[in-house]
């Protein structure tokens, strides 16, 4: 996401090289530079105005401070209004109240439903809910029941749906009677959506929350929309008191115009991101992290959160003992490699490091780690554990095994051998690959 307009303002920043102080003049190329990327990332053209005119005046108006350059003060102060854009706070957390009652509302293609199953995923994991259930309140879209059944089941939720009744606040205060004698604390409402907003979608969505009374109302609003998705979102909020926004379909929007016109056109806090297909696709909204990936400056931060939530502790403490013993071996490369692999594909990893965004290290580095992964499955358990004894025709077993080249194996020895050295020096130390990334 935001690979268009992060590629336009790096550019705009190179060109700043060498100011010597800030000015109305040699910034007004910029400003006019970083308009025209905005406005063509789909950015509500208002708020490209009131932020234009904000960065502007700050910038006029501010003193440069010692041993800062002109254009790295300029460059923060589009980085403070980015934010301030974006929503100056982390997102607050959702109520913690239990039960919680969550209504899901939003156009029909926004991801309503998906996004219900990924939030109560992440909540489960994340704040603890034991027992979450959802219900079906969409009675029109062909399979919207089946397709909220089967999400359920793959994250383990229990599902009250009914195929008989027609009447939807109906089906919600039978859901929410079913959940509260059951004791679930999680509660959340999958209602249907239209094309576009109509009279009958509102009213729906009213009698809903004046039967159910929600504790959050979340607008699930497809980011690829640009500024229409403020748009809408404008509309919800003045239909039923939005509480939050979930951004759908950021994985696959270069343009960033949702993100950016959101906050300032509705005044409602984006809490959460859907960033690809999987389940575990789904982020809290972090206005200062997503300010940093639209200028370039990568988000670690939330690299070492997804390094950290795929470490086996007990893996991990494992690896300790046998470092402290001097030991590492090809199982334990693997285990590495595979902790890695979980983060996600390597093109999306490598554009949380500054300057990386628009990096093609990605792909070639999947197909090493596949090449690797090959190079070890077909070894023997006593070649893993102890690739000293690998001679030459034991190379040469290997490459046919795993479809690859003996140069390739070599190499994979030669860079081994090479870790295995460096272990062993930083014995007393977690020195692997995944405390490397935030363990």
């Amino acid at each position: 996401m935001f690979e268009s307009i992060t590629d336009k303002i790096s550019n705009i920043f190179k060109n700043l090289r060498g100011l010597g102080k800030i000015s109305e003049h040699n910034i007004a190329e910029a400003l006019g530079e970083i308009r025209s990327a905005l406005l063509s990332a789909d950015v509500n053209f208002s708020v490209v105005n009131n932020f234009i005119q904000r960065v502007k005046d700050h910038s006029l108006g501010q003193v440069v401070i010692q041993n800062i350059t002109p254009e790295q003060q300029f460059i923060k102060i589009i980085f403070d209004e980015l934010v301030t854009l974006l929503g100056t706070q982390t997102p607050s957390e959702l109520s913690t109240k239990r039960p919680l009652k969550i209504l899901m509302v939003g156009l029909h293609g926004s991801g309503k439903t998906t996004s219900t199953a990924k939030l109560a995923h992440f909540l489960k994991i994340k704040a603890k809910f034991s027992r979450p259930i959802a219900i079906g309140c969409d009675i029109y879209r062909p399979a919207a029941i089946d397709q909220l059944e089967i999400l359920s089941k793959q994250i383990s939720m229990e599902c009250y749906v009914d195929r008989n009744i027609k009447n939807v606040p109906k089906i919600a205060s039978l859901g929410l009677d079913y959940a509260q004698k059951n004791n679930h604390d999680l509660i959340l409402f999958d209602t249907a959506g239209r094309l576009q907003i109509d009279v009958q979608l509102i009213d729906e969505i009213k009698n809903i929350t004046q039967v159910v009374h929600p504790d959050e109302v979340l607008l699930v609003a497809d980011g690829a929309l640009g500024q229409e998705a403020a748009n809408v979102a404008k509309e919800f909020h003045k239909a039923v008191t939005l509480t939050g926004i979930i951004l759908t379909k950021l994985d696959g929007d270069s343009r960033a115009g949702a993100a950016l016109s959101m906050k300032e056109v509705t005044g409602v806090p984006i809490r959460y991101m859907g960033i690809g297909e999987k389940i575990e696709a789904f982020e809290i909204f972090h206005p200062t992290r997503i300010a940093q990936r639209i200028l370039g400056m990568g988000d670690v931060v939330s690299l070492v959160e997804k390094a950290q939530e795929q470490v086996d502790e007990k893996q991990a403490k494992e690896l300790e003992k046998k470092l402290k013993k001097g030991k590492f071996d090809m199982n334990d490369f693997l285990n590495q490699l595979q902790s890695i692999k979980k983060m996600g594909p390597m093109e999306s990893l490598v554009k949380h490091f500054p300057g990386m965004h628009n990096s093609h290290l990605g792909p070639e580095t999947n197909d090493k780690i596949k090449h690797t992964e090959a190079i070890i499955y077909s070894m023997t358990a006593k070649e893993r554990t102890n690739p000293g004894i690998i001679d030459g025709s034991r190379r040469l077993r290997i490459a046919k095994g795993s479809g690859l080249s003996v140069q390739d194996v070599n190499s994979l020895l030669k860079n081994f051998k090479q870790m295995q050295a460096m272990m062993k020096k930083m014995k007393n130390s977690r020195m692997n690959l995944a405390s490397l990334l935030g363990s």
